[in-house]
């Protein structure tokens, strides 16, 4: 299969320095019954963040689907060159949270999100914890 460069990854933004963290917010995500009605609790999620966010070097990114509806609200932390966090089972009133998260993780040196300083909601809602691309230590 053909790999697919990403043109923006290869090129960043030049606002984008390495201790820009990205909230990702899946507004696709719907509610327990599955209605279509707008805003969806995805959507309502991300402008919740957008309207507490007092940092320059934190982003907010409404993506499509998360792949993670089982589990859904969905949402995640992303950083160039450290580890890209996927929560789940968030709430609308999770915003706070995020912001603080990303605060966190922007100041680790190690590419991790701490757990110590990090939200209950997003201790408990971990889905996934993904390697950054150059990533070189294998399991033996």
């Amino acid at each position: 299969m053909p790999s697919v460069r990403n043109p923006q990854a290869e090129n960043p933004p030049e606002t984008e320095s390495p201790e820009t963290v990205t909230i990702l917010v899946c507004g696709s995500c719907r509610d327990a019954s599955g209605s279509d009605v707008r805003p969806r609790p995805g959507e309502r999620l991300a402008q919740h963040a957008r309207e507490r966010l007092d940092d320059a070097d934190i982003e907010i990114r409404e993506v499509e689907c998360l792949g993670n509806c089982k589990r859904r609200l969905s949402a995640g932390l992303a950083k160039p060159g450290a580890w890209t966090y996927v929560f789940g089972e968030l709430t609308t009133d999770n915003a706070p949270d995020l912001i603080e998260a990303a605060k966190l993780f922007r100041t680790s040196q190690d590419g991790l999100l701490p757990w110590r300083g990090r939200p209950d909601c997003l201790k408990r809602g971990l889905i996934a914890r993904i390697p950054p691309l150059d990533f070189q230590k294998e399991k033996p």
